[in-house]
């Protein structure tokens, strides 16, 4: 079940991250960070356990970022980060966000869900803060893509 993240789901979110993190698959967040923002997060719930996270992180008035997007790898394969990506977009559309893009090492997920491969030069520069914590940094290898939000 897909559900917006609570302060008590931040430890779990933090451990999922960290070892998806650690295999350099997405960005490591402190744990403050998550704490921070934790209403920017959902979770997908199995048997009480959370095994999968995802959030829609709002950059500009007409922008947002899907970001650290972590299904346990015995639960990868069963929709659930589909569902969870799908979840971020449906808050996009209600908070009115025209565009949602993403950074990442398996675009052809994201363009299964309608989202288009872009330079990285057509977005603003600001949405790269967070490469100087990237263990890849600068030699990036993550795929930008973007998706328009019919609102």
């Amino acid at each position: 079940m897909v559900r917006k993240a609570k302060l008590s789901d931040v430890k779990y979110i933090y451990k999922l991250i960290l070892h998806f993190s650690r295999r350099g698959d997405v960005i490591p967040r402190p744990m403050i960070e998550l704490y921070e923002h934790v209403r920017d997060f959902f979770v997908y719930e199995e048997r009480d356990l959370i095994v999968g996270a995802c959030s829609l992180h709002i950059c500009w008035e007409d922008l947002a970022e899907i970001r650290s997007l972590v299904v346990s790898e015995e639960y990868q394969g069963k929709g659930i980060g589909v569902s969870l990506v799908k979840a971020c977009l449906e808050e996009a559309k209600e908070l009115e966000i025209p565009k949602v893009f993403v950074l990442t090492r398996v675009p052809e997920f994201f363009e299964k869900l309608g989202f288009s491969r872009i330079e990285k030069s057509e977005l603003p520069h600001k949405v790269w803060a967070d490469c100087v914590r990237c263990p890849k940094f600068p030699e990036c290898d993550e795929v930008p893509l973007i998706k328009e939000i019919v609102t």
